[in-house]
């Protein structure tokens, strides 16, 4: 428990840093440093965080390059210093959840366990939704689904999770409401 207190304050210590230091070699030597502490997990976390970061990252760095381009402007600096700090936040938030038990680390306060734990619940509710989708829409199919068959699925998935979301959400807040969290 105490361990996961002191990861849980570790943690947001690095996030704090990571976002305050703008020097591209300091946020490399603390992911070079990250992946030290991983251990033999580095080489799998850093391809998890880059696969996760991958399409944000590059769709925001294409339209920096476009838009420095249009203002005649060095965009390299900047591009380093943003992939460095997204791939270094991700790792660390990566490496965080895979050693800190959240519940324990938050023990010191019976409202943020609760909030967590409705937390934890919708996430597990929207895992099973997605397979859900997914395993439906492989079975309705006589071959595989072409692009646009998954772009119209992904868009039905997509307006139930927002719906299904808004609704969790005001369930939450009228439950929180009712426990004293919020006061009008």
């Amino acid at each position: 428990m105490q361990r996961d207190r002191v990861h849980l304050g570790l943690y947001l210590a690095a996030i704090l840093a990571a976002t305050l230091i703008h020097d591209p070699l300091w946020l490399a030597s603390g992911l070079l440093a990250l992946l030290l502490i991983a251990g033999r997990q580095a080489g799998r976390l850093l391809r998890r965080a880059v696969l996760t970061v991958l399409a944000f990252n590059t769709l925001i760095s294409l339209s920096y390059l476009g838009m420095a381009w249009w203002q005649d402007i060095s965009p390299w600096l900047t591009l380093l210093r943003l992939n460095l700090r997204v791939l270094l936040l991700t790792c660390l938030t990566f490496l965080f959840i895979a050693r800190t038990n959240l519940f324990q680390a938050l023990s010191f306060s019976k409202n943020l366990t609760y909030v967590l734990g409705l937390a934890y619940s919708q996430s597990l509710t929207f895992r099973r939704a997605h397979d859900d989708f997914r395993l439906a829409l492989a079975s309705r199919s006589l071959r595989r689904p072409g692009l646009l068959d998954r772009y119209r699925a992904s868009a039905a998935a997509v307006s139930w999770f927002i719906e299904k979301s808004l609704h969790a959400a005001t369930q939450s807040a009228q439950a929180l409401r009712s426990r004293g969290f919020f006061h009008d």
